[in-house]
């Protein structure tokens, strides 16, 4: 192995270290307790070190809201695979979605809450972000129907459980009632 190709594997294990390090401390104390310094504390190395992979805290959201969706998309399309029959799979992505937002709050908070400098529905969109969606139209395609889109259906489906998951979050949906919100969700939407 070359010089070169050893340091940019060790640049590479840096990156990822930062990433997991900025994940595990918000998943345990929130954002606001990501911080550079906090950061190159924990991970035992300068915050120019930092700098030097992350311009700041942005673009930290932003690689770990990459790697969430990456997470996310391999998580729908398992359920996806797993169902048989258009409402089974309906339901699966559902359920998929929701467990998915439930296990990992921050880093869904950095998918789809924070700032971290991604373009969504743009032509320069990060794949792992195209990736997610296309598990969820992948997964929908069936149910469309007659006349309707099937991106327009995603995006409906898609906004409807980001909307049961942020406001079950925020308490404004009892918790308890989620089961059946997603069954009329899936009754909904899996006419075919």
């Amino acid at each position: 192995m070359s010089v070169q190709e050893r340091k940019q594997r060790e640049r590479a294990e840096r990156e990822r270290l930062i990433v997991a390090t900025a994940r595990e401390l918000a998943e345990q104390q929130g954002w606001d307790a990501v911080t550079t310094r906090r950061l190159a504390e924990r991970i035992e190395y300068s915050q120019p070190v930092l700098y030097s992979h992350f311009r700041g805290k942005r673009e930290i959201i932003g690689a770990v809201a990459l790697e969430g969706a990456a997470e996310m998309a391999a998580a729908l399309r398992a359920a996806a695979s797993a169902a048989d029959g258009p409402r089974t799979r309906v339901a699966a992505l559902a359920r998929a979605y929701l467990d998915f937002a439930e296990r990992n709050p921050a880093v869904y908070d950095a998918m789809f809450q924070l700032d971290g400098g991604l373009p969504f529905a743009e032509e320069d969109t990060p794949e792992p972000l195209k990736e997610a969606f296309a598990a969820l139209l992948d997964g929908l395609g069936e149910v469309a129907g007659d006349g309707v889109h099937p991106a327009l259906l995603t995006e409906t489906f898609w906004a409807a459980l980001h909307g049961l998951v942020t406001l079950t979050r925020a308490r404004r949906l009892p918790p308890e009632g989620t089961g059946h919100r997603v069954e009329l969700l899936v009754d909904r939407l899996a006419v075919v």
